[in-house]
């Protein structure tokens, strides 16, 4: 979970304490905002933490992929898998035989 008076720092004192906020990353696995002159400007996180935010997303994205593709099939954009089976062995067999 996000902290925002844990969670949001300098540039500088990240500069200065480096080592606390690399534990402080692994330990909480939660991503630290830096800001340079009051603005946000980064964010750093662990490895961990990044690679697992990257299976989510790709997670979701296949998630998305399946529902778009559903929701074309109902509306008529698709066919059944046996007819497009069917089909590709068609087209391989024609090309084949060529």
């Amino acid at each position: 979970m996000f902290n925002l008076a844990r969670d949001i720092n300098s540039l500088s004192n990240f500069k200065r304490n480096t080592q606390v906020f690399v534990q402080q990353l692994k330990e909480s696995g939660s991503p630290v905002v830096l800001t340079v002159n009051g603005v946000s400007e980064l964010v750093v996180q662990s490895a961990e933490s990044y690679q697992a935010l990257l299976e989510r997303l790709e997670h979701l994205e296949a998630v998305q992929g399946i529902q778009e593709g559903l929701e074309e099939f109902d509306q008529g954009k698709g066919q059944p898998a046996t007819e497009a089976l069917t089909e590709l062995r068609t087209r391989l067999n024609s090309e084949l035989s060529q």
